[in-house]
């Protein structure tokens, strides 16, 4: 992986990238603004951290970890939606890698070798904080990661029903899984009305795979809708390259929608299909309303 950048090195980039976004911006949005900023090749972009725990590249790997360190430095914040935003500091200071790295393995050390020390290292293992070395990236296994790994189990034709679900649970309908080979890499159609006036019909196809999509199968797909649809989705539990993501969009040319394994992961939590989110209570007691009474 010699061509690959180590987590300091998205750093400075990636709040280059925020600050030209107006501040804030989701990790998708982030993600392509570093690849832009930093010249990434398909190369480097494709390949995967684990292949054996899902189809988290390693680039996208390591910049989870720089967004992680910029935040423990005071330099981000993020929204449980996963809007990632500039904190006053990280508009307004530069960033040094190397004092990131510092301050924070500092901060991790005192914490640890406090009297409370197991009870702090009991809590940043609870939320899946622990910070590894530098040269060692170990970013702890995330929910999107293991339903990825859930999903790559599943048989082909309950991949397909699922997704078949997933879209009439977002409003899509009359929605067949057709699956016939030598189609194209259709996998189903469907109907999506807007506002109970307008309606079109959409191909879609589902792709249950561990690594990128390529440009040629968005071609692929593209040329099985001629004469059949204007409107594609393409669902994948992988990634789209980044070339694929340029020929889905290509001018003159019918628009593919994609969505990559974090957005099926994001779209079934949504959509509370096999996902549940726990909700924490948290109480606080305003001890100057008791004076009152």
């Amino acid at each position: 992986m010699a061509d690959i950048h180590t987590f300091d090195d998205y750093m400075r980039p990636m709040i280059a990238a925020l600050r030209r976004l107006g501040g804030s911006a989701t990790i998708q949005e982030l993600y392509d603004a570093i690849v832009d900023e930093m010249k990434l090749s398909e190369t480097q972009l494709s390949l995967l951290h684990d292949p054996d725990k899902g189809s988290q590249t390693e680039a996208a790997y390591r910049m989870a970890w720089a967004r992680t360190w910029l935040k423990k430095a005071g330099f981000l914040t993020n929204s449980a939606r996963g809007v990632w935003t500039l904190t006053p500091k990280g508009r307004e200071e530069d960033v040094d890698p190397d004092l990131v790295i510092e301050q924070v393995r500092a901060g991790y050390a005192a914490r640890k070798s406090s009297p409370d020390a197991q009870g702090v290292l009991a809590s940043v293992t609870a939320v899946n904080e622990i910070v590894p070395d530098i040269d060692e990236p170990d970013a702890p296994e995330g929910w999107h990661q293991r339903l990825t790994r859930r999903l790559l189990a599943m048989p082909p034709d309950a991949f397909e029903r699922l997704c078949q679900r997933i879209l009439r649970e977002s409003g899509f309908i009359e929605v067949k899984v057709t699956g016939r080979s030598g189609d194209g890499g259709i996998d189903g159609i469907g109907i999506l009305r807007l506002q109970r006036v307008v309606s079109f019909q959409v191909l879609f196809q589902c792709k249950r795979y561990q690594g990128s999509v390529s440009p040629k199968e968005i071609r692929d797909f593209r040329g099985a809708m001629v004469g059949r649809s204007d409107k594609g989705l393409f669902l994948t539990t992988g990634s789209f390259s980044r070339a694929a993501q340029e020929e889905a969009t290509r001018d003159g040319a019918p628009p593919i929608d994609l969505i990559d394994s974090y957005r099926l992961a994001d779209l079934l939590k949504e959509l509370s299909l096999g996902v549940q989110t726990a909700m924490i209570e948290k109480v606080d007691i305003d001890e100057r309303w008791f004076d009152g009474i």
